[in-house]
């Protein structure tokens, strides 16, 4: 079914180069995802058709499924839920050689082990959505040396477009609902802009749908096309403002007073 409904939501956009809201389309990927990665990858001036994926779950709906069965990438999907990851492997592995399923729980302290496993230190993509101590883990592996071409990650569009914040580092995080809501994680969209600038890397656009931010190392692109692109700013989580039926700022006023640490990149 994610095959057929990646393929029919395909062919029907209409791609705007300049517009990567009309790039979107989603097969396994939730937020339009699939479609962006299609665009960007066809975009990359030297790939290596690999990538590496940190929260693939069981494989059914994350960002990278796609570009493994349907465009053969090769890559990495890690996930640290056992069970999810060995429905990954039953799954898709069989499907496509070039893949494999590791389970693994990244933390801060991992990701030099977890770059030390891909085959490329500059995968074509690397995308990362462990709803949690994201920053801590990216900033990690950037600093560990890997270099991807392009990066997916998930925003918390509660703490909203400015605020450079994330939760702090705590190894064993998981987001759970011991506070009632399910708003209390990862890192704002203003604090991934500080992290990925100083490392060089451009801003591309969030999904419509408020969940993922997209960046690029521009040495790795045709000048002409990375200027031209006007992504989206900001948008907010299409699910937080359905459930609490309330703007990001109403939002945050409901964990305000949890613990913060600010992103200084």
């Amino acid at each position: 079914m994610a095959l057929a409904r990646g393929a029919a939501a395909s062919a029907l956009r209409q791609v705007d180069l300049t517009d990567p809201g009309s790039w979107e389309f989603s097969g396994f990927s939730q937020n339009g995802e699939d479609g962006i990665l299609d665009v960007l990858t066809r975009r990359i001036i030297a790939p290596n058709r690999y990538f590496v994926e940190i929260g693939t779950s069981d494989g059914l709906e994350n960002n990278t499924t796609w570009l493994s069965l349907v465009r053969r990438f090769g890559g990495i999907q890690v996930e640290g839920d056992q069970t999810a990851s060995e429905w990954c492997k039953y799954t898709f592995a069989p499907l496509n050689y070039g893949a494999e399923s590791v389970c693994m729980f990244v933390t801060r302290e991992s990701a030099a082990e977890l770059t030390g496993l891909a085959l490329y230190r500059n995968p074509d993509v690397f995308s990362l959505d462990i709803d949690g101590n994201d920053y801590h883990v990216m900033k990690a592996v950037l600093d560990s040396g890997m270099r991807p071409k392009i990066v997916v990650v998930e925003y918390n569009s509660a703490y909203g477009p400015e605020m450079k914040v994330s939760i702090p580092y705590r190894e064993d995080f998981r987001i759970t609902r011991a506070h009632k809501d399910d708003l209390y994680y990862g890192c704002s969209l203003g604090g991934w802009k500080a992290l990925f600038s100083k490392h060089g890397y451009r801003f591309v656009t969030v999904d419509m749908n408020g969940v993922n931010a997209f960046f690029v190392d521009p040495e790795e692109f045709d000048a002409d096309f990375i200027g031209a692109v006007k992504g989206r700013e900001f948008a907010e989580n299409f699910s937080q403002a359905r459930e609490y039926r309330s703007s990001w700022q109403q939002q945050y006023e409901l964990i305000r007073d949890r613990e913060f640490v600010e992103v200084t990149a």
